[in-house]
């Protein structure tokens, strides 16, 4: 899947500004924002319901706005997963389901798929008696039902407890194996963290930063859309010793961009690119002066340090 320039307008507002988005075969990318930064407008012109003003979207090769058979022959190959709604409020799962199942050439089977998720016990509820859990694991088998190869999958495992989220990571992760291509959008940064390959950040329509995971939470900003910063803010160490160290050696004897300080008196703390020579270096210095750091603590710089730094920490409406 491939987004090029990608500009939506609802009268003055833009709500995607020129948005460039690539989602390669068998990867998972998460696309992040807080609210209003034009996730779902992005996520609605991929799959066919919201026609760009400006730019391309492919989807497996597809134009969704060349024509019917086009848009035809992409919804056959791709599954939609809603956050809410689009099930009848008196329909049960297993018909439900094998309602979906019949729409496809060679879908999976509906049975399986609830055993699969859990809710083979609730296949004869109507919707309206699940719980919210519940609901949202039908609208996954929903999306997963007739074997797509791009599946959107907007709050996966909102509602969920502890067990059923794992659950449904572990689905999400053999999904990849198999190559299917997954788009996830989540306010949940510990699953993205978790599941994604790639992240997209954006907000007020535009990229604020694209990486892994691993590269995103090893830089403190960006230097443009997708641009690696500073390498200061990755990562702290903590520990406590004998009030008065003279840390300007240990600040010299640390990789450019670490930041040595104490306090309060007898509590250090090492901010900056800490990676396994940085904290060798604070070891080694700590043992050269007979010190023994007590409750050592390394920190890394998590997924949602990372957004709230790009996007504001304040509330947003």
């Amino acid at each position: 899947m491939e987004i090029l320039g990608l500009v939506k307008r609802y009268g003055s507002a833009t709500a995607v500004n020129g948005l460039d988005l690539r989602l390669e075969s068998g990867h998972t990318l998460a696309l992040l924002g807080p609210n209003g930064a034009g996730k779902t407008t992005t996520v609605e012109a991929c799959e066919g319901f919201r026609r760009p003003d400006a730019g391309t979207v492919r989807v497996l090769g597809i134009d969704p706005y060349s024509g019917p058979r086009a848009h035809a022959d992409l919804t056959a190959r791709i599954g939609v997963m809603l956050q809410d709604g689009g099930i009848y409020p008196a329909g049960r799962p297993r018909e439900v389901l094998r309602l979906q199942a019949a729409l496809y050439a060679n879908p999976l089977d509906p049975d399986a798929l609830l055993d699969l998720l859990g809710i083979a016990h609730v296949a004869n509820r109507p919707f309206r008696r699940l719980s919210g859990g519940e609901q949202q694991r039908l609208s996954l088998a929903l999306a997963l039902i007739g074997r797509p190869e791009l599946v959107f999958l907007d709050e996966p495992t909102a509602g969920l407890d502890p067990h059923a989220r794992h659950t449904v990571w572990d689905i999400l992760r053999d999904l990849r194996t198999a190559g299917v291509s997954i788009l996830l959008t989540t306010h949940l940064l510990d699953e993205a963290e978790e599941l994604a390959d790639h992240v997209v950040i954006i907000d007020r329509g535009s990229v604020l930063a694209a990486g892994s995971p691993q590269e995103l939470t090893a830089v403190s900003g960006t230097s443009g859309p997708g641009g690696a910063g500073s390498a200061s803010g990755a990562g702290e160490v903590r520990f406590r010793a004998p009030s008065g160290l003279p840390i300007d050696a240990l600040q010299t004897a640390l990789p450019e961009g670490c930041t040595v300080t104490e306090a309060p008196s007898g509590h250090y703390r090492i901010t900056g690119a800490v990676d396994p020579q940085a904290l060798a270096t604070v070891t080694s210095w700590c043992a050269s002066r007979g010190v023994m750091p007590q409750d050592l603590i390394v920190d890394r710089r998590s997924l949602e340090d990372v957004f709230l730094d790009l996007t504001g920490r304040q509330v947003r409406p």
